[in-house]
């Protein structure tokens, strides 16, 4: 029997996590904004002036894409790069003005995309989400490869309805 990837919870978190990406872009488009550099203001509205390394870190994304968004952003006038005063090999990432205006557009915004997300979902159930959510975070930032437990969910023995013992193999989508 075929592994149904369409009733796997891993399958519904990426279809979640489609919708949220889209709906968050259409809300940051009205504000001159695409999805991710919100991520980048409100990192900086929280600790200006931190090094590419820094941003590229708290962001959980490579330097170089952290360059990109940095140029666009400054291109835009909401941010601005400065060589570090102690070091003439960094450069600092700095709020302009506009910047901090734009991040009180940007809570807005989130405010917003989780009252539409979190619809018809009570106080109780929105703090079990949570809770959940960051258990499978978690569970996925373990190196699979290295964890002789998951072995296991690669090759199964499963009963077929003859009773026979039919061995199984997942892959990985």
């Amino acid at each position: 029997m075929a592994f149904n990837y369409k009733k796997s919870i891993t399958f519904r978190l990426v279809q979640a996590a489609k919708a949220q990406r889209a709906r968050s872009g259409a809300h940051l488009m009205r504000i001159g904004l695409h999805p991710g550099q919100e991520l980048v203001l409100k990192v900086l509205a929280d600790g200006d002036g931190r090094t590419m390394s820094q941003l590229a870190l708290a962001l959980g994304v490579q330097p170089p894409t952290v360059t990109k968004m940095v140029t666009r952003l400054s291109a835009q006038g909401f941010v601005r790069r400065q060589v570090s005063d102690t070091d003439g090999r960094l450069a600092r990432v700095f709020l302009t003005e506009t910047g901090r205006e734009l991040v009180v557009s940007v809570d807005k915004s989130w405010k917003r995309l989780e009252r539409e997300a979190m619809s018809g979902l009570d106080d109780k159930d929105r703090k079990k989400l949570r809770k959940l959510l960051r258990q499978v975070e978690k569970n996925l930032a373990i190196a699979v490869d290295d964890d002789p437990e998951h072995e296991s969910d690669f090759d199964t023995d499963e009963e077929t309805e003859d009773g026979k013992g039919k061995e199984k193999e997942l892959t990985a989508a």
